[in-house]
């Protein structure tokens, strides 16, 4: 390691306690999405950054009939741009989200409190993705604050986004969409012992299954659409195990997936029940082709009722998120971020490259033609972290290793980039 990235090390090290604070401080906001109330953490880090010596720093709203549709009730992106040197160099953008899963049940602390106990952080959203604002605020901060000997030159822009439970179509792809952020690199929330260049895309449909009501005295009078539903349930239930056979080649995605999360139907007990309708989650490995998946899925569904007399379907989709990657191991951004974690990370070998069966932010820097890696703070795998559960927590010590990774990362980008 060089002298420049051991000052920037110290640098984050010294200022560990500022940043636990920060990270707390955000988890002590409330930006569960649903509801989806997040223009008031939005308004902080706004402030926050600003105070941290930010010059250019945006508090972007979005149209609130925009929001509304989304299922939101406020949302504004939050953008603050970094010049270096003459600012011809590389251009990076850091993304992370802020909005987060319902606490829901079972912890066993205040979700919200960001308690800390045994060198880990716990609280909702701490891990997905509160912490990566931390690192990147933080990392950033070191590249500002320390006296580097080497000529930095190039762009980096924090751009944090509360959209990423609903699809991120109105933070990190209305950002791109609308030239907010003009990056030529990305580095989007991740975990800190990978760095992930692949994720599956997702699909989700409404089934929407229509029959006849009558008396349950008489229920052959009437057509019963929770029965036509539990025939469409075995033949996607069949589906789901014939998807184990697509394999995936990329480390980490193993085949697709398919998962009947609600149902929801019939009037009363006594009532034989003329509507039923179902959510499916249909995983999508980087292979595969969607439109290919989403015809395949609605044949098997109108075809497991195309028997019964008088049941009508209807299908309707309602997420398409696209998987991303890969992206090749050899690009100057996983270069630069492997070298930086092993001089770092020391004894614990090569930094892995894989991709997970998430779906991301990633996906909307990469469908711009962005090359792009997940990386950030958290341990080996999601279940470690309880990411969407309860008890969901981050080790301190993986906040500051990823951070000085970043940062180094960075330095390697915008040293000698003059271009």
């Amino acid at each position: 390691m060089n002298q420049d990235k051991e000052k920037l090390a110290k640098w984050v090290e010294e200022h560990q306690t500022e940043m636990v604070d920060f990270l707390k401080r955000l988890v002590q906001i409330p930006s569960d999405n649903p509801a989806g109330d997040c223009y008031p953490i939005a308004a902080f880090l706004h402030k926050q950054l600003g105070e941290y010596g930010w010059e250019d720093v945006s508090l972007l709203q979005v149209d609130e009939a925009e929001v509304k549709e989304s299922g939101m009730i406020s949302l504004a992106n939050v953008v603050a741009k970094t010049v270096f040197g003459e600012g011809n160099g590389a251009s990076i953008t850091l993304n992370a989200h802020g909005d987060v899963v319902p606490p829901g049940l079972g912890w066993s602390v205040d979700p919200y409190r960001g308690e800390i106990i045994d060198g880990k952080m716990y609280g909702r959203g701490v891990a997905v993705s509160k912490s990566d604002i931390a690192a990147y605020t933080y990392a950033l901060l070191a590249l500002k604050n320390v006296k580097l000997e080497s000529v930095l030159h190039g762009n980096v822009d924090l751009a944090f986004t509360f959209d990423e439970e609903t699809g991120g179509e109105l933070g990190p792809k209305w950002l791109l969409d609308n030239g907010y952020v003009k990056p030529d690199q990305a580095i989007v929330a991740g975990f800190t012992y990978s760095a992930v260049n692949a994720h599956n895309g997702c699909l989700h449909f409404e089934i929407t299954v229509t029959g006849k009501s009558a008396h349950a005295a008489l229920p052959h009078t009437g057509i019963d659409a929770i029965e036509a539903v539990s025939q469409i349930l075995n033949a996607l239930y069949a589906y789901r195990e014939t998807l184990t056979s697509k394999k995936s080649s990329i480390p980490g995605i193993d085949f697709p997936t398919l998962n009947v999360g609600l149902i929801s139907g019939g009037i009363n007990t006594n009532v034989v029940p003329d509507e039923c309708k179902l959510r499916v989650d249909r995983r999508v490995i980087p292979e595969e082709n969607a439109a290919q998946a989403e015809e395949e899925f609605s044949r098997i569904v109108s075809n497991a009722v195309a028997h019964i007399d008088g049941i009508k379907v209807g299908i309707r989709k309602i997420l398409h998120a696209k998987s991303f990657g890969p992206v090749p191991e050899d690009s100057p951004l996983i270069t630069a971020l492997a070298a930086n974690w092993k001089s770092l990370m020391k004894d614990k070998g090569r930094l892995p490259v894989n991709g997970v069966p998430l779906y991301t932010d990633a996906r909307h820097f990469y469908a711009a033609g962005i090359p792009t890696v997940m990386f950030g703070v958290g341990p080996k795998v999601l279940e470690e972290a309880n990411g969407h559960r309860a008890d969901e927590n981050i080790r301190i010590a993986d906040l500051l290793d990823a951070t000085k990774i970043v940062a180094s990362t960075l330095y390697d980008l915008l040293a000698g980039g003059k271009s």
